[in-house]
């Protein structure tokens, strides 16, 4: 039921971002850019297809606990259960949420959510792939009997609920900001001012943070700067995943201390080993002061990589209802064949000249290996693929005809 309830959101997902784009250009508000949103987009394409191939832990945990570590059993049967168990939820993703944003390693993963400079509904989707231990912090939910597929409803209507504040064309809604938490809310949450950083933790009670001394209203007199202070700049969904493990990965090797190599996974958000900080230190610029990371390609690579990212969906669709009775190492090729052009899309619109190459290379192999594994698809699945293939080779000419970077 969960797993249906996210199916069916999902189209009105991209419903209000249609919305969202129509209203932002009717009012000339500029919170959307191509390149941010297909790189939040692309990051959300493969948070979700990448469960199919990639082993997970949690989910052991998740199908042993309820029956193995219950004091109780509430039952699903009572409407009382799953309003409590919605509660409860939100209740444990705010100690969830609160601990990613001051645990090195957890925020390791979660930043990948925090480092759009924009603030759309494409933000919403921006999810990570790298997360760990997560699952420990909802273990209570089963320790008191709440029924696994209660536990998995509320989870999904809790990520549904927060799609809608993640938008900047809603302003504050009166007596509804007292409890629940609100656009306004959020785009605190997101923000990297000073008294912004590390606020409104909550996923659909706001309540939480006033409670435990987190809340912190959006004020007129501060305008929310959002991003991170250390800037990604990049628009490879790869690198977004990767680059704070990378840092916390090079710091523990740089540091002669020992126990400074274990350490630094656990300590606050942006704690280093004393001697890497001083041999190798990191200038952090104040909110405001960053400059926008924007390369502009030109209006022809602008849209190869759109309509890149549209087949990319349409892949990822086929593969999810397709493919689930393949054995794994064709699943596993398959969801290479989905990822790759969302990798590459980040280089062309970083104006990369050499991505050029690489994306032909990357559509050579691809038909190569969707021949080699033709047996295992159904007709129409060839036809599309032949179809896709052949327009984005006549287009990539196209490409190697004109510079990358608009003039």
């Amino acid at each position: 039921m969960a797993t249906t309830i996210i199916l069916f959101a999902t189209p009105f997902f991209f419903l209000l971002i249609f919305i969202e784009l129509y209203v932002n250009k009717r009012r000339n508000a500029g919170v959307y850019r191509l390149n941010d949103s297909l790189t939040s987009l692309s990051l959300g394409v493969i948070s979700q297809t990448k469960k199919l191939v990639i082993f997970s832990f949690a989910s052991i945990v998740y199908a042993w606990a309820p029956d193995s570590i219950a004091l109780f059993h509430l039952s699903e049967d009572y409407l009382a259960t799953w309003i409590f168990s919605f509660i409860f939820y939100d209740f444990l993703y705010y100690w969830f949420h609160r601990t990613s944003h001051n645990v090195n390693f957890l925020w390791a993963s979660h930043v990948v959510h925090h480092q759009s400079e924009e603030y759309n509904l494409t933000t919403a989707l921006r999810q990570t792939s790298s997360s760990v231990m997560i699952w420990i912090f909802y273990i209570p939910s089963f320790v008191i009997g709440i029924p696994a597929e209660v536990f998995f409803v509320s989870g999904a209507l809790n990520l549904v609920y927060q799609y809608w504040v993640h938008t900047r064309l809603i302003g504050k809604l009166g007596w509804y900001e007292s409890i629940f938490v609100t656009p306004s809310h959020h785009r605190v949450h997101h923000g990297q001012n000073e008294i912004y950083i590390d606020r409104n933790h909550g996923g659909v009670f706001i309540l939480w943070d006033k409670w435990f001394g987190t809340f912190q209203e959006e004020l007129e007199s501060e305008e929310v700067i959002y991003g991170v202070r250390r800037p990604l700049r990049s628009f490879n969904p790869l690198w977004a995943n990767i680059h704070t493990w990378f840092s916390l990965l090079t710091d523990a090797f740089r540091t002669k201390n020992w126990a400074d190599k274990f350490k630094i996974w656990f300590m606050p958000t942006g704690w280093r080993p004393a001697d890497v900080e001083l041999s190798y230190p990191v200038i952090k610029q104040s909110a405001g002061a960053q400059i926008k990371y924007n390369p502009e390609p030109n209006n022809s690579v602008k849209i190869y990589t759109l309509i890149q990212y549209i087949f990319c969906i349409l892949f990822g669709v086929i593969f999810i209802q397709s493919t689930l009775e393949l054995v794994f190492h064709i699943q596993f090729s398959i969801w290479i064949l989905i990822t790759l052009p969302l990798f590459l899309n980040g280089w062309f619109l970083e104006s990369k000249e050499h991505v050029k190459y690489w994306e032909l290379l990357r559509l050579s192999i691809s038909i190569l290996l969707i021949f080699a594994l033709r047996d295992s698809f159904a007709q129409w699945i060839l036809i599309f693929s032949a179809g896709y293939f052949l327009f984005s080779l006549l287009f990539l000419a196209v490409l190697f005809k004109t510079t990358i970077k608009k003039i």
